[in-house]
């Protein structure tokens, strides 16, 4: 946390929240991740929003009441923006979070203002191949255990060469990770392909994905936004993690899109 977050809770959910006025926006972290993994946009977006980061059901400080595939992921987030009293929210997901954004803007979308889709997928259901993969994440979790789990897939996270206190925190992050609140993830990713759906989307959308990602890649995030109607596709520096390992620039692109939604003004730059 900064000095400038607070934790507040909602629906069992721990959030950590910066800024009081303006638009909110909501923070999914990705799969291995925590709202911790927002350290560095959370004081980005307080000036001129209403910034919260989840911890996911069954993720830090969350309790370990997790819903039932990604329809209850989408339906917990309204319950939490109901409960918080907000109407619509920007949601910004990466990979996984990315993928619970896009259910909720199908399923909820009177309560979505805007989707940013960092280093994110369609899900891990378009083929039985990729949905047993994912399956499998779980089993190497309850084998390995979290510390060690992390240190092996971790470093993935980032590109090559990446800033090692970047990658250590990436690391300390998914140590944390509790076998509850992953599998019920790994499970609503291997039960969603969105690739039909994404042409339902009818709020702005960004795509962003770092152009070394050795997780999900460029290819995937070219194949979101070429479905969803109106998507702006921007690559940045660095790997799956990128709004980690390259924050100032991510940032940037994040308020400036932001802020033309808000605005009804023209996104700057493709």
């Amino acid at each position: 946390m900064t000095t400038s977050d607070t934790l507040i809770t909602a629906r069992g959910v721990r959030l950590r929240s910066a800024g009081a006025g303006g638009s909110a926006v909501l923070l999914l972290h990705g799969i291995g991740g925590s709202g911790a993994s927002f350290e560095h946009q959370l004081p980005a977006l307080a000036p001129a929003h209403r910034a919260l980061a989840w911890d996911a059901p069954g993720y830090g400080g969350s309790t370990d009441e997790v819903p039932s595939g990604m329809a209850g992921y989408a339906d917990r987030i309204a319950g939490i923006l109901d409960e918080l009293s907000v109407d619509r929210a920007h949601l910004v997901g990466v990979s996984w979070g990315g993928v619970i954004a896009t259910r909720v803007a199908l399923r909820h979308p009177g309560r979505v203002r805007s989707l940013v889709l960092a280093d994110s997928t369609r899900g891990s259901g378009g083929s039985d191949e990729a949905a047993a993969r994912m399956r499998q994440r779980a089993e190497a979790l309850r084998t390995l255990g979290a510390v060690e789990f992390a240190r092996r897939r971790g470093p993935n996270l980032t590109a090559p060469g990446a800033d090692p206190a970047t990658v250590e925190r990436v690391v300390t992050i998914m140590s944390g990770l509790r076998e509850t609140g992953y599998a019920a993830a790994v499970g609503s990713m291997a039960e969603i392909d969105h690739t039909a759906e994404l042409a339902g989307i009818a709020v702005p959308t960004l795509v962003v994905v770092g152009e070394q990602d050795r997780v999900t890649g460029i290819a995937e995030s070219e194949e979101l936004a070429r479905r969803i109607p109106g998507a702006t596709l921007r690559v940045l520096g660095g790997g799956h993690a990128a709004n980690q390992e390259h924050p100032g620039r991510f940032n940037a692109i994040l308020t400036g899109f932001l802020a033309s939604v808000d605005t009804g003004a023209p996104a700057g730059g493709h």
